[in-house]
């Protein structure tokens, strides 16, 4: 039987996609999700080749097919990570993206930083900035410079329900959002996708999400490659409303040109 649940052809054929199989759902189980440009490229075959794996295991319940890729079956699109799970999730990928993110932060600036681990990473890189003016929704971002002790920062904290990513979301963040003119907006995000832009779990996130896009001159999106081919349950950009996504050297050269189709300036960090 192969992992489909269903008896695989005979020969060598059946035998090669069987275990190919078998790997796809091993590294689904252990990232959560994973794409079909890099299934393609680690396995050398079509991607109509791939498409059909993932029908197979999707149909015997192995795995979730979603649009560009794959996730575990217990990670749905209205599935949220606590904050504390998703932090040592490509750790080294998350400093690089933060550190080249941090060179776009220039002092006196005014700037958002939406609630995430990639964010929080990034904090902790802006720490030697003088005279920086930051508005989060998360409250272990608006620690990372309190804890700091800095008296030429000022840190600005927007309250609402707690998520559990730990972002502070709804009408009471929105309506604070609504007033406020930021230079630069650095977001995170669950799902990053060529057709639905960048997602999210949560409802309640991408609305308050899309208020600090409104408030903000220039968005920047923080996202390792994991996220690519992901979708979450309500978009709250498309590719119109971003100006850079910095991200991961992990990042496949098929998801690389889709990226840098949308028009959105495309930063590789090493």
């Amino acid at each position: 039987m192969n992992p489909a649940g269903a008896e695989a052809p005979r020969g060598r054929g059946g035998q090669l996609a069987a275990q190919r199989q078998a790997t796809i759902v091993a590294e689904v189980n252990s990232r959560g999700a994973i794409t079909v440009a890099e299934l393609v490229d680690r396995f050398g075959v079509s991607d109509m080749t791939i498409r059909r794996d993932l029908d197979a295991l999707d149909s015997s319940g192995l795995l979730h097919k979603v649009h560009g890729g794959a996730t575990s079956v217990g990670l749905r699109s209205a599935h949220e990570p606590g904050f504390d799970a998703k932090l040592t999730q490509e750790s080294a990928a998350k400093q690089a993206i933060a550190a080249e993110a941090a060179t776009r932060v220039q002092p006196d600036s005014a700037i958002g930083i939406g609630a995430g681990t990639t964010t929080y990473a990034l904090a902790r890189q802006l720490l030697r900035v003088e005279n920086l003016t930051v508005v989060t929704n998360s409250a272990r971002i608006a620690d990372v410079f309190h804890g700091n002790g800095r008296s030429d920062r000022t840190v600005v904290l927007i309250g609402g329900i707690r998520t559990p990513s730990d972002a502070l979301v709804g009408p009471i963040a929105t309506a604070a959002l609504a007033s406020l003119h930021l230079d630069l907006l650095f977001l995170g995000a669950h799902g990053v996708d060529a057709e639905h832009g960048l997602s999210t779990p949560n409802l309640m996130e991408a609305e308050t999400n899309r208020s600090f896009i409104a408030a903000s001159r220039e968005v920047v999106v923080v996202a390792d490659h994991t996220k690519w081919g992901t979708v979450g349950l309500s978009t709250f950009a498309t590719w119109s409303d971003l100006d850079v996504i910095v991200t991961d050297n992990g990042l496949t050269t098929a998801a690389r040109k889709a990226m840098r189709d949308t028009g959105c300036d495309l930063v590789i960090a090493s």
